[in-house]
């Protein structure tokens, strides 16, 4: 079978093309690079096109002879999107749509769309179900929802197997620090590794479900071959809360320093808590997060100390 990871180079797309190609599909990146990295696919035998989602005939190319696409290609950060909510829309929204069209014009039969927590806008019970209320907070959130509402509706009028999972903070190896936009755990832990004290956003009470790279990955590899699983939302989540300061003392408990860290101002668009209720994952799907807090953080501390 031939699989098509958008967004392959990047951080979890690049470990999404590994599994895949471990169990013997064929793979296609799609990836411009402009955040992926050339080192994320040393040793890969997957087909690299060098483009864009927004680019309707890399699309074309891209899905063609294929089967299953696993959509990574985003632009991700909240805080970028704020900045630049044209960006966001155009890559976010419009890059699935032409994503979506592709595999209709290809005849791809499942696409699983990466989408994420931040469409409950931190405003549901917690821990959240999937059919709790969608209440966007930025536009990022907003291009995700947007792209929700694609996938049901190429879906019912034109019979693509679509299946969205809302990922849940996720963190581990290949999650770089070095970029202006970058997630908080690979910054606390490059700040930490340098004797230099973590910056939060706020007063580090906000919550936050951090969910283990590998078990992301398990899970788009259960959407792929679960027939059930077409047309339905999925939480993708350890299921567990922690606070940003509880974040920082476990990742100093590992390292051994004691670093107080810098409070600044809340960010906009910034949900207060997340948790969810990734019980129809695990119901629908046979997926359920495997690695713990703790044993994640030193596997994430480990690669960023390699990286140094």
């Amino acid at each position: 079978m031939r699989a098509l990871v958008t967004g392959g180079a990047g951080f979890i797309g690049s470990h999404i093309a590994d599994a895949v190609e471990g169990q013997g599909w064929q793979v296609v990146i799609l990836d411009d690079l402009s955040t992926g990295r050339d080192e994320n696919l040393e040793g890969s035998g997957a087909e690299l096109i060098k483009g864009d989602v927004c680019d309707r005939e890399a699309c074309l190319a891209a899905t063609e002879g294929v089967e299953v696409v696993f959509h990574l290609a985003a632009a991700r950060a909240v805080g970028l999107s704020v900045t630049d909510p044209v960006t966001s829309d155009r890559v976010n929204t419009g890059g699935t749509v032409n994503l979506l069209t592709a595999a209709r014009d290809n005849g791809v039969r499942r696409v699983i769309i990466a989408s994420s927590s931040s469409v409950y806008g931190g405003v549901a019970p917690l821990p959240t179900p999937e059919d709790a209320p969608l209440y966007p907070k930025s536009p990022y959130a907003v291009s995700k929802m947007a792209s929700e509402t694609y996938c049901r509706v190429f879906s019912e009028l034109y019979g693509i197997e679509t299946v969205v999972l809302r990922f849940f903070n996720v963190y581990g190896p290949r999650q770089h620090p070095r970029s202006p936009y970058a997630a908080a755990i690979p910054l606390f832990v490059e700040a930490l590794l340098k004797g230099d004290a973590p910056t939060i956003h706020g007063d580090g009470l906000q919550s936050r479900d951090f969910t283990f790279v590998e078990d992301v990955v398990n899970a788009n590899l259960a959407a792929a071959k679960v027939p059930e699983a077409a047309g339905r939302p999925y939480n993708i989540a350890a299921g567990r809360q922690h606070t940003i300061l509880d974040l920082i003392a476990a990742i100093q408990s590992v390292l051994g320093t004691e670093i107080e860290p810098v409070h600044t101002d809340p960010r906009p668009g910034d949900v207060r808590a997340s948790c969810a209720d990734a019980s129809r994952a695990e119901e629908e799907l046979g997926w359920r997060a495997q690695v713990g807090f703790e044993d994640g953080l030193r596997r994430t501390i480990e690669w960023l100390r390699d990286q140094n």
